[in-house]
C-alpha cells in the first residue's frame, strides 16, 4: 500500500501539464503556532477548482484537531503537530 506522500506525490504529478507547475502557488507545508502544521494546496488550474467541499471541524483535544475547508482556490489544511497525515489523506480522499 502506498504512503500518504507517494499518493501526493501522483496528485501533484497528475496535475504536471507544463502550466500547473509553473503558475500558481503549488503546495505549501509549514509550522504554524497553535503549534500545528499548515497547508495550503492550490487547485485553481485542476478539476478541482470549483468543487464544493464539506468543511472539516474536529477538536479532539489541544492537540489533537484537524480544519480543512477550500478558499481562495486553495485547499487549506490546519492541523495539529500529529494530524499531518489525516489531514493530507482527507485531501486525496476528496480529490478522487
Amino acid at each position: 500500500m502506498k504512503s500518504i506522500i507517494c499518493k501526493l506525490q501522483d496528485w501533484v504529478q497528475s496535475q504536471c501539464d507544463g502550466d500547473w507547475e509553473h503558475h500558481g502557488d503549488g503546495i505549501k507545508i509549514e509550522l504554524i503556532d497553535n503549534p500545528g502544521w499548515g497547508v495550503d494546496i492550490d487547485i485553481r488550474d485542476t478539476a478541482l477548482n470549483g468543487r464544493s467541499v464539506e468543511k472539516i471541524e474536529i477538536e479532539r483535544s489541544d492537540t489533537d484537531w484537524l480544519y480543512c475547508n477550500v478558499r481562495d482556490g486553495k485547499y487549506i489544511i490546519r492541523c495539529g503537530v500529529q494530524n499531518l497525515e489525516e489531514g493530507i489523506s482527507r485531501f486525496l480522499d476528496w480529490a478522487k
